[in-house]
């Protein structure tokens, strides 16, 4: 899987303090860019998929189509939102917000 971000996760992680930025780094390489090419697989079978639960991935309940994602339950709060697009033959995910419950708001 490849992965994206919007301008408004390149603003979001430009905040980020050093410490926070390398954890959501760590997160991402070590579990959530492997769940998802699991995902992805999943797609292409056809077949449903369920997220590592350390991850605490869901859909956004009043934003179709956006997921959120947890990266850290301790200092800081750190959720990400996140979107699947299917482009010629392959899925990427397109980061879209980074920071604190705060991203909800606008994901």
């Amino acid at each position: 899987m490849k992965f994206r971000t919007l301008d408004s996760f390149k603003s979001d992680y430009k905040k980020l303090k050093p410490e926070h930025k390398d954890a959501f780094r760590k997160v991402v390489l070590d579990k959530f860019a492997p769940a998802c090419d699991d995902w992805a697989s999943a797609q292409a079978a056809r077949r449903s998929y369920v997220w590592p639960a350390s991850l605490r991935v869901d859909e956004m309940r009043r934003v179709p189509g956006i997921m959120e994602m947890t990266w850290s339950f301790a200092s800081p709060d750190g959720r990400a939102t996140f979107q699947f697009l299917f482009q010629g033959d392959e899925w990427f995910c397109v980061w879209r917000r980074i920071g604190n419950h705060g991203v909800y708001a606008k994901p």
